[in-house]
C-alpha cells in the first residue's frame, strides 16, 4: 500500500547515514576469512544472532537466501530477505531484497563483499567466521562492530556452537556483543510451506503442538 511504502522510506531516511557508514573506530581491521567458496556459500540461511539494524530490532523467522548471478554485468549476488516484523508467523512478513558484489580477484572465492539493502547505499560485508567443512554455519561482520550476524543452515543451532562463536566475536574480532539478540526461530508445518523451506527444515525441528 501507499502507506507502506511512506513508511518504509521514512525509515530508509532515517537510517541510510548510519547504515552506509562503516564509522570511525580504533579497532583494529575487522579481518574477513582467508576463502570462502562462494558457490557453497550460496543458497538459504537462518538467521539465529544479530547484533542488529534498525530493522532487525525485533524481528523472527529471519530467513536469506543467496544466489550467485555469475554473467551478471550488474551485481553478483542476488539476495532475499524476509522475516516476521515481531512475533514469529502471527506478526507482517517484511521482505528486503538486496544485491551483492563480490571483492577482490577471484569472485568464486572470497570472505569481502559488499552489500546494498537500498540504493546507493553499499555496506561491507565481511564473512569474518565460516564452517569451512560443511558450510552449516557463518558469521557476517561490520567494521565498525556495530552490527553481526550469527546463521546457520537450519533455524536451530546448539547451544555450545553459539556460544563459541559469540566468544570468536569478542576474543578474536574485538566485539562488544552489547545489544546482540537470539532471533526467534518457531516454525510450523503450514508456515514451512508457506515459506518454501521444506527442504531446509526438517520435521523434528517444527512446533511440536502444531
Amino acid at each position: 500500500t501507499n502507506q507502506t511504502k511512506r513508511a518504509n522510506t521514512k525509515q530508509i531516511k532515517q537510517n541510510k547515514q548510519t547504515m552506509g557508514n562503516s564509522g570511525s573506530s580504533s579497532l583494529p581491521p575487522l579481518q574477513a576469512v582467508s576463502n570462502c567458496d562462494t558457490a557453497r556459500f550460496m543458497g538459504t540461511w537462518f538467521v539465529i544472532g544479530v547484533k542488529p539494524t534498525a530493522f532487525e530490532t525485533t524481528c523472527s523467522n529471519a530467513v536469506e537466501r543467496y544466489s550467485w548471478l555469475q554473467d551478471s554485468k550488474k551485481n553478483d549476488i542476488k539476495i532475499d530477505f524476509q522475516y516476521n516484523n515481531k512475533d514469529p508467523i502471527v506478526s507482517p512478513l517484511k521482505s528486503m531484497p538486496q544485491k551483492g558484489w563480490i571483492q577482490g580477484d577471484d569472485k568464486s572465492n572470497s570472505g569481502l563483499w559488499k552489500v546494498s539493502p537500498f540504493p546507493p547505499i553499499k555496506m561491507p560485508y565481511l564473512i569474518i567466521e565460516v564452517d569451512d567443512t560443511n558450510y552449516d554455519y557463518c558469521v557476517i561482520g561490520y567494521p565498525n562492530r556495530a552490527y553481526c550476524w550469527i546463521m546457520s543452515r537450519t533455524p536451530q543451532m546448539k547451544d555450545e556452537l553459539y556460544e563459541e562463536l559469540t566468544k570468536r566475536l569478542q576474543e578474536k574480532h574485538q566485539y562488544d556483543l552489547k545489544g546482540l539478540r537470539r532471533v526467534p526461530q518457531q516454525w510450523t508445518k503450514d508456515e514451512r510451506t508457506k515459506r518454501g523451506l521444506e527442504k531446509e527444515i526438517p520435521d523434528q525441528m517444527l512446533l511440536t503442538n502444531q
